[in-house]
């Protein structure tokens, strides 16, 4: 009973922060929060691709950077509502996930590894050469989005909720997802493949919906990425960031429903100390990457919700 509330009591606590926050003098961890729920899309959409089907993207920073060029594209074009913005970034990087996919799922192992980071730093260079969009430099949005009733990004408790909307949303959706047919056709195909194709699963399609599933709700959490900060940059697709989604995953648990949450919060939060404290703030952090694969080598979503929170 107590893992069927906990979600609930989660959602309670962040509906909360926006009020509590303010009222202790902690205001500026606000847009923290907001920040780690919009991370927290992009690693739960990566963590479907590698414990829900065992692919292991290292291009997903891609999508999330497809989503907030979107963002950018209509910006710069004129369009000001958040409600067409959203929705655009996620058919967007859903389509161009599509795309790659179709080529990277040809391969296995390590050769889907490196064939999806190919494809993910040939759009990063093509990023950088838009100089309508700032090039290099990244560009600014000059204008909050529009979100109705007078409201806009620039309002932060607004913002805020959108954010929250959106990851509850993507939440219950991965967590429904392994009870699904799909889901579990993605969980057998992960475990034996061969097998699932001698069963006659449609193996290559099931995968391709699954990435490109994946890549539209990374271009859902760039495209509220751009709106929180006013700014996007190229820097949001190159490889590293994608990397550094695939650890915040391992931290929390693959294939866990609270694993990519979990180590968000945890990564985000020990780097947000960490800085304050030396400028050797790495060093901590690689520390503990190494203390999770040692010591819990399941993630550290295991060690407390156990084989009933698995996904």
């Amino acid at each position: 009973m107590k893992h069927r509330l906990l979600p609930w009591g989660v959602l309670a606590l962040l509906a909360c922060l926006p009020f509590v926050l303010p009222a202790l003098g902690l205001g500026f961890y606000v847009g923290f929060v907001r920040r780690l729920m919009i991370v927290a899309l992009a690693a739960m959409s990566l963590n479907l691709l590698i414990g829900g089907g065992g692919m292991v993207a290292l291009g997903h920073a891609a999508f999330v950077g497809v989503g907030a060029y979107t963002v950018v594209a209509l910006a710069d074009g004129g369009v000001a509502s958040a409600w067409l913005m959203l929705p655009a970034a996620l058919v967007v990087a859903g389509l161009v996930a599509a795309l790659i996919g179709a080529v990277s799922l040809r391969t296995k192992g390590v050769y889907f590894i490196m064939i999806t980071l190919a494809f993910a730093q040939m759009l990063y260079y093509a990023v950088v050469s838009l100089r309508r969009y700032g090039g290099d430099d990244g560009y600014t949005l000059t204008l909050p989005a529009t979100l109705g009733a007078g409201l806009t990004t620039a309002s932060g408790d607004a913002l805020y909720a959108l954010v929250l909307l959106a990851a509850a949303a993507v939440y219950a959706l991965m967590a429904r997802l392994p009870q699904a047919r799909f889901g579990a056709a993605l969980a057998g195909i992960r475990d034996n493949e061969t097998r699932m194709q001698a069963l006659g699963y449609p193996v290559y399609r099931l995968k391709l919906v699954a990435f490109a599933g994946a890549g539209a709700i990374a271009g859902l959490s760039g495209a509220l990425l751009a709106l929180q900060d006013g700014f996007v940059s190229p820097s949001m697709l190159h490889w590293t960031q994608s990397a550094l989604l695939i650890v915040m995953v391992v931290v929390g648990g693959v294939g866990h429903r609270w694993g990519a949450p979990v180590g968000v919060a945890l990564w985000l939060t020990l780097q947000e100390l960490m800085r304050q404290v030396t400028d050797y703030w790495h060093w901590p952090l690689g520390l503990l990457l190494v203390a999770v694969v040692f010591l819990a080598p399941r993630g550290l979503a295991a060690l407390r919700l156990g084989r009933r929170a698995t996904a």
